[in-house]
């Protein structure tokens, strides 16, 4: 089962570079203390170093040896602003337009990603979820495969007898209404995130009907989505359409789909759109007592994952490290 030991071990095998957009938050600050302590993440954080500085040593943090990269002073600016018009020329971006942009720490820290100086990217503790997945729309873009960027959450509780129960729950926070071929997508892709963190993927496309008790284009869309991932991942146990109750409790399932390949036991859960999705990690989240790792952002060429304005230092931590290890 899912510890962060595991990836920790992933990671001192092949030590990775990530970018912290947000180089004079205290919560960044703190998350990146701890990361210099270690040896197989390397933080790189982006600002003016005599202000990331200062605020360290205001917010009593230790930061010595951390790499600091200033988008007013970078060396490789002009190489980074022809890099950026060449990506963006069907948009006809000038150079002039360019360098505006990466004057910006977000769209920077990206290009730093894309031009391979850094293996990942973690931003938005002080800004929004669009000005994260924006440039990495922009610059990073989608694996050739894919046709959208979705996300899942990882939810995770200890267990009384020892170790962790480890949900996976997509789409939470990216797509408000996907139809049944990006639901296939974000089923996919939710699947691999699964099995990084030690998921043997059972998986749920969630609805208010089971097995044609209810009827509508939601059910439909549900239903043919389950079907086409079937199809496409035949080794995985998938269900769908069903309900939650159904798709959590083997006795439940018993009576609504007996048949049911999850067999009351899914533990990867596909919503129907942003609002169940949203609704349903929180509630697990804060009545369940589970801890909740995301958004993870799936379905681009490199991590690249966003932070919650409300995070605390210790999420920002376990991030960093969730998205270091997805490289």
């Amino acid at each position: 089962m899912f510890g962060f030991g595991q990836l920790i071990d992933i990671l001192k095998k092949n030590p990775k570079k990530i970018v912290l957009t947000e180089g004079t938050d205290a919560r960044i600050l703190e998350a990146s203390s701890r990361l210099l302590a270690s040896n197989f993440l390397h933080p790189i954080l982006i600002g003016n170093p005599e202000e990331i500085y200062r605020a360290a040593e205001d917010s009593g943090f230790n930061i010595r040896g951390s790499e600091i990269v200033n988008p007013a002073d970078y060396d490789g600016m002009d190489r980074m602003v022809e890099e950026f018009c060449e990506i963006r020329k069907n948009k006809g971006v000038t150079p002039e337009q360019a360098r505006e942009y990466l004057l910006q720490n977000n769209y920077f820290g990206t290009m730093l990603v894309k031009m391979g100086y850094a293996d990942a990217l973690l931003g938005g503790a002080t800004y929004s979820t669009a000005d994260t997945v924006r440039p990495a729309l922009q610059l990073i873009k989608t694996k050739p495969e894919n046709t959208l960027v979705s996300s899942c959450f990882i939810l995770v509780r200890p267990l009384a007898t020892g170790g962790n129960e480890v949900l996976a729950m997509g789409d939470c926070s990216i797509n408000i209404k996907p139809n049944e071929d990006e639901l296939v997508e974000i089923a996919e892709e939710t699947i691999r995130c699964a099995r990084i963190f030690g998921v043997d993927p059972r998986v749920a496309f969630l609805s208010y009907s089971t097995r044609d008790s209810g009827k509508g284009e939601d059910v439909d869309k549900m239903r043919n989505a389950a079907l086409k991932t079937k199809e496409r991942c035949p080794d995985v146990p998938i269900e769908g359409e069903i309900q939650f109750d159904a798709a959590v409790s083997p006795s439940v399932s018993q009576k609504k789909c007996p048949d049911s390949a999850v067999e009351g036991h899914a533990n990867t859960f596909i919503f129907p759109d942003i609002n169940a999705g949203n609704i349903g990690y929180k509630i697990a989240q804060r009545m369940g007592n589970f801890q909740a790792y995301g958004p993870i952002l799936l379905g681009l060429n490199s991590p690249i994952n966003d932070l919650s304005r409300g995070c605390t230092a210790a999420e920002v931590y376990s991030m960093a490290i969730i998205t270091a290890a997805l490289a």
